[in-house]
């Protein structure tokens, strides 16, 4: 039988005929003797800094958010799931510099890029932060810097769009510095997988870049699995999360459907995952959020348009979680009509959660915004409670939201809404309150009942 494991790949045979200034690269990732530059201090960056602080690496951190890097630099953690601990434990190591200061990168041997990646309003993808990053890495660019890409992006980004910025320095790639593509794999809140647990995929440019980037990052992580090229490996990112989106999607329909029926859709996953084989549960919920999955699908579908193929079934897949807090607002105002006698005009509702997922306090793309929105649209007055994110930031799409702060979750306040609605399940909610003292509930994640609560005014959507 064989063995399901992954390939692993950390050093380079001794026996390679690479030259030996590359060997003595490689020897520096092995031995942790290299210094590494990781460009964006946000949910990607910063578990990559304490990883590779925690094996001995000496890591520069640069972000352009003067705020952000003061906090740093004084031990505080911009992110809620990561604790203030871990940043000064990074801190007491005496071998990481975060800063503002784009200069230092001539210093680093190795720069990781964790920079945003979204799309446009056209839904195309945007990539001014990569090649934003990539243009003031050439300025500093020099001999035997190994350039890696962990932003999720289409195939040939590595390649098409950073390469030829980087060679108009006159340095050639693969001869005088050296680029690679390691995709980001982070979970924010996830307690079971890590930075420093989850297999890394690399693709590099020639031999030279993969022999550099395994190494380093199988000084890191416990498993590193190569890929023959950067596009590889940029098409892997995308896999991952088109098959979750696709599968999200499916489980979406299904809700659809199975509510019309009168069967309910979580009755019917928690059924079927008891089969051992052929079935992966997935979950419905509000719409897609997060930086990845509500993205990533369409930088395929844009790339696929260069070589005149369409994607249907990832379109298809993007159409019905587009549509999701639409239906779940469609079903609140029918909910509001049978129960309340009233009209979603004019009534008051409570959003619970604002995160794109529970325990996190990140609303990048998050249902929420679009649930609160269609709501106001139809005339309904919305506050919301999220205790992960108490303030409404600025976002490029919902500036009209930016600045609104929660409510206070007390049995006073519930009463005073004609409906709550549960569009995000942290753990730290008491669901039984809610439940005890809303008029009416409408839960998008099951989140009553995975509590062991039941009741009449309680609605599933």
């Amino acid at each position: 039988m064989k063995s399901s494991a992954l390939p692993q790949f950390t050093t380079i045979d001794p026996a390679s005929d690479l030259p030996s200034d590359i060997q003595d690269m490689v020897s520096a990732y092995a031995t942790a003797k290299a210094t590494v530059g990781v460009v964006g201090l946000g949910y990607v960056g910063i578990p990559l800094v304490s990883t590779l602080s925690a094996n001995g690496f000496e890591v520069i951190g640069f972000d352009v958010d003067e705020a952000r890097v003061e906090g740093l630099k004084s031990g505080k953690s911009p992110i809620k799931h990561i604790p203030s601990s871990d940043i000064q434990k990074i801190l007491d190591t005496g071998k990481f510099d975060v800063t503002s200061d784009f200069t230092k990168l001539a210093k680093a041997d190795a720069i990781l890029i964790c920079v945003p990646t979204p799309l446009t309003k056209q839904r195309e993808p945007d990539l001014s932060f990569v090649v934003d990053t990539t243009r003031v890495i050439a300025k500093y660019l020099r001999k035997g810097q190994l350039i890696v890409l962990e932003s999720t992006t289409y195939p040939g980004t590595t390649t098409e769009v950073m390469r030829p910025i980087l060679e108009e320095t006159g340095l050639k790639c693969g001869e005088d510095f050296f680029m690679a593509y390691s995709p980001e794999r982070e979970d924010p809140g996830n307690e079971k997988f890590s930075a420093a647990s989850i297999p890394k995929v690399v693709g590099g440019d020639g031999a030279a870049a993969i022999a550099m980037a395994t190494t380093l990052y199988g000084k890191i992580v416990p498993q590193v699995v190569p890929v023959s090229s950067t596009e590889t490996a940029e098409a892997v990112k995308l896999t991952e999360n088109i098959f979750r989106a696709v599968n999200i999607a499916l489980v979406n329909e299904l809700k659809v459907i199975y509510s019309a029926m009168g069967i309910d859709v979580w009755e019917v996953i928690n059924a079927a995952k008891t089969k051992p084989f052929g079935f992966m549960p997935f979950y419905p919920g509000p719409g897609l959020g997060g930086h990845c999955i509500p993205i990533d699908p369409f930088y395929l579908t844009w790339k696929a348009r260069e070589y005149e193929i369409s994607t249907r079934f990832i379109e298809l897949a993007g159409e019905v979680n587009v549509n999701m807090p639409r239906y779940v607002v469609t079903n609140l105002a029918e909910a509001l009509s049978v129960r309340a006698k009233r009209s979603l005009n004019g009534a008051k509702i409570l959003l619970l959660g604002i995160a794109y997922k529970k325990n996190v306090d990140d609303m990048r793309e998050s249902p929420s915004l679009r649930l609160w929105e269609i709501m106001e649209d139809r005339g309904a007055t919305v506050d919301f409670h999220d205790s992960y994110i108490p303030v409404v930031p600025k976002t490029r799409e919902h500036m009209a939201l930016a600045g609104r702060k929660g409510v206070d979750l007390t049995p006073a306040a519930l009463a005073q809404y004609d409906a709550v609605l549960i569009a995000t399940d942290h753990d730290d909610v008491d669901y039984k309150m809610i439940v005890d003292n809303a008029k009416l509930v409408v839960d998008t994640r099951n989140a009553c009942e995975r509590s062991g609560l039941t009741g009449g005014n309680i609605v599933k959507s």
